[in-house]
């Protein structure tokens, strides 16, 4: 399990996107050296965890709880097979394009440590937008990455330090609950039946994804 690359975006002005200035940092490409990783602060005031990188809508972007954003190349590989065209390492505007690991399939709560200082914590799936289709330029892309199910995952910063491509990935600990980020996906988007189940995980969920999964249960008398 290895990090293949370390990707950062600038602000670009784009008209697909809501943010109020029209401006993003979806289209990220890959750092020649190492990057700094550290927790950003609080959602709304924090925005990327890694330095250099670009969060210009930190309304439902950013902060503690998504500082980082890792995709498996393996995933990306298998939409290039589907969608008949090239994605390089940070096309999906995730920070760490990783190979060797489950990404969709990791636990929340479950800890990365990335190189050998930086430890990550998983705590959801990444909901797609209309900034994701835009920058994709593939109709109906936000319903397409849904039901593959495969969103890579949000990960907090619980130790910082200095990563960078061909840095090595060690799973340091997996939780004994089975919420994995995929079942966090399904229950967010197309089975929300499964929003009881994510109460296993705790409080290493997303607190947006906790609220919603007590909310629910509550509703339903589980």
């Amino acid at each position: 399990m290895k990090l293949l690359s370390v990707n950062l975006g600038r602000p670009r002005a784009v008209p697909y996107t809501d943010q109020a200035e029209g401006l993003t940092g979806i289209d990220k490409q890959p750092a020649d050296g190492p990057v700094r990783v550290a927790a950003p602060g609080p959602k709304g005031v924090g925005a990327s965890g890694l330095a250099g990188d670009a969060v210009c809508d930190t309304r439902h972007h950013g902060g503690d709880d998504q500082a980082v954003y890792a995709m498996a190349r393996e995933d990306m590989d298998d939409w290039e097979r589907e969608l008949l065209r090239t994605l390089p390492n940070g096309s999906f505007g995730e920070n760490l394009t990783t190979t060797g690991l489950d990404v969709s399939g990791a636990r929340i709560g479950e800890r990365w440590r990335v190189g050998p200082t930086v430890v990550l914590e998983v705590t959801s799936g990444r909901i797609p937008c209309r900034t994701f289709q835009g920058h994709l330029g593939e109709k109906g892309w936000v319903k397409r990455f849904t039901l593959k199910g495969a969103p890579g995952a949000y990960l907090r910063v619980i130790e910082p330090g200095e990563i960078q491509a061909g840095d090595p990935i060690e799973v340091v600990h997996r939780p004994d609950h089975d919420v994995t980020v995929a079942l966090q996906f399904r229950a967010a988007t197309t089975d929300r039946a499964l929003l009881p189940r994510l109460l296993a995980a705790g409080p290493a969920l997303h607190p947006g994804a906790l609220a919603a999964a007590r909310k629910y249960a509550a509703a339903h008398g589980n």
